[in-house]
């Protein structure tokens, strides 16, 4: 079936006001011919989401890098679901590696604010991946199958999910999936979704390919069958970001 591809632009802890001024502009002044195919979702710090609110070209949506797994009160740091739709804030990216790997946070608690999230109307980008040690170990399917079946286990409809695979050995690092290898990781998911949620899910839900996404290689990637798109992390402050949303990767009709 035909999948809308969708790419993310993931800024993390990065950026000042003139940093985002700067990103903005050229983001606004990208051409992107192929808009009614390609699905756009900038995630900059929490701090900068009011300013891309105002600022950001309306045919580019807003995401949060994280919210909390239920309703504000005395968490402090933390960001609510609540929050983020009053401000107009659609998507936010959960289950991040670093924040599983920095932070602690575990796949019952991804779990927790993706259920949440969906029930405030959000739409979710679920990240999921392995380390290095898991891959050699030949566990990757294992390891991300774990980490969606949490989810699952907590959430009745699919509709509003995006997952995005991203190996934590190819975060940041430089390395790289080959076409071959995301391929093999995406088709492992759609077929666990299959079996183990649905068909109709499995063949509907759009699935990403994080890990040090460039210009270069976006294109290789992105013309596998399974890989529904991007999400971009360093690229993604950089005007080559435009490259990556131009390149002619498989835009499924």
């Amino acid at each position: 079936m035909s999948r809308k591809l969708i790419v993310g632009g993931n800024w993390k802890c990065n950026g000042t006001q003139d940093d985002v001024k700067r990103i903005v502009e050229f983001l606004n002044k990208a051409e992107v011919p192929c808009t009614n195919h390609i699905e756009v979702v900038i995630a900059p710090p929490a701090p900068f989401l009011p300013i891309l609110r105002s600022t950001l070209r309306s045919d580019f949506n807003l995401a949060a890098q994280n919210c909390w797994t239920g309703k504000g009160g005395a968490f402090t740091g933390e960001i609510s679901a609540e929050m983020l739709m009053n401000l107009n804030v659609p998507w936010v990216i959960l289950g991040h590696s670093e924040r599983r790997t920095l932070l602690g946070e575990s796949d019952e608690m991804v779990a927790e604010k993706v259920a949440y999230a969906l029930s405030q109307g959000m739409k979710v980008i679920l990240c999921c991946g392995e380390t290095l040690e898991q891959r050699e170990k030949n566990e990757t399917t294992m390891v991300v199958a774990r980490q969606i079946k949490a989810v699952a286990d907590k959430i009745q409809s699919w509709n509003n999910v995006v997952i995005a695979y991203e190996p934590i050995w190819a975060i940041g690092t430089g390395k790289v999936a080959t076409p071959q290898q995301a391929q093999e990781v995406h088709a492992n998911i759609r077929a666990w979704l299959s079996q183990n949620v649905g068909e109709a899910v499995a063949q509907a839900v759009r699935i990403q390919y994080g890990g040090s996404v460039t210009a270069a290689n976006c294109k290789e990637i992105g013309s596998q069958p399974d890989v529904d798109g991007f999400l971009v992390g360093g690229a993604s402050l950089k005007p080559e970001f435009a490259d990556i949303l131009n390149a002619r990767i498989s835009i499924r009709h």
